[in-house]
């Protein structure tokens, strides 16, 4: 689904990511874990089109060199950025329409796809007509995955769903998200809960100063003693 190879991003002179490799397969769930300031955010906007990249990225195949962010999502790619990026003076219904302004306004199965967040996510439903503004932590994190949902995405990319919440409302949502591999849905997670990235997911890379220094299927890498004791602390050690 998407092959990243030797990708180099940065912001002016300053390097952030160097070399990066990085693979998605089809339906599978990919994290990359790492500390603040590794580059993890940096990398989704490079994918997303965000940012200038040098390198290749190859989604389905086609090389995303030349396209734009619209073409991208247009093409199946979708993005759940760090801070949600809601329109907080709009309703809950209406930013989840907003996910799939870029279907035609033919389309008569966003009416369907919105039934379905609702059904996925009922506190939303209940909530409608409430402004996002005044939503919840979690409300707001779910609304900002509803609103990608409505894109239909065939590549979901998430920047650190689990920040700010409490640990049962990120428990929620990695459900939510490890249910969405079982529809066909490709998801690379960007997380700094690397326990909990590491539980739903298939494969794992760890970033570190813009580099990966290691990858490997996640039930490996959760015992890797470098992971543990960087990332899952010593307690993990003993289980």
């Amino acid at each position: 689904m998407l092959e990243v190879r030797d990708l180099e991003v940065g912001y002016g002179k300053v390097a952030v990511l160097r070399g990066a490799r990085l693979d998605v397969g089809h339906g599978r769930i990919v994290t990359v874990i790492g500390p603040n300031g590794a580059g993890k955010t940096t990398l989704l906007a490079a994918l997303m089109g965000l940012l200038p990249a040098a390198g290749s990225v190859r989604y389905d195949g086609e090389n995303l060199a030349d396209l734009a962010v619209e073409a991208r999502v247009r093409r199946g790619i979708c993005l759940v950025p760090e801070r949600r990026e809601l329109f907080g003076d709009m309703s809950v219904e209406d930013n989840l329409r907003l996910g799939a302004f870029s279907r035609s306004r033919r389309d008569h199965t966003v009416a369907d796809d919105l039934a379905a967040v609702y059904a996925r996510f009922p506190r939303l439903k209940e909530r409608r007509w409430q402004l996002a503004g005044t939503l919840s932590g979690g409300e707001r994190q779910t609304l900002a995955l509803g609103r990608a949902l409505m894109a239909r995405p065939n590549l979901l990319m998430l920047d650190e769903p689990s920040l700010g919440l409490a640990p049962r409302i990120v428990r929620d949502i990695l459900h939510v998200v490890a249910d969405l591999r079982e529809t066909g849905v490709s998801i690379l997670l960007v997380e700094q809960n690397a326990r909990a990235a590491l539980q739903i997911a298939d494969y794992g890379y760890v970033l570190e100063m813009g580099e990966f220094v290691l990858e490997g299927p996640a039930a490996e890498l959760a015992v890797n003693p470098r992971v543990v004791e960087t990332y899952l602390g010593l307690a993990a050690s003993a289980k």
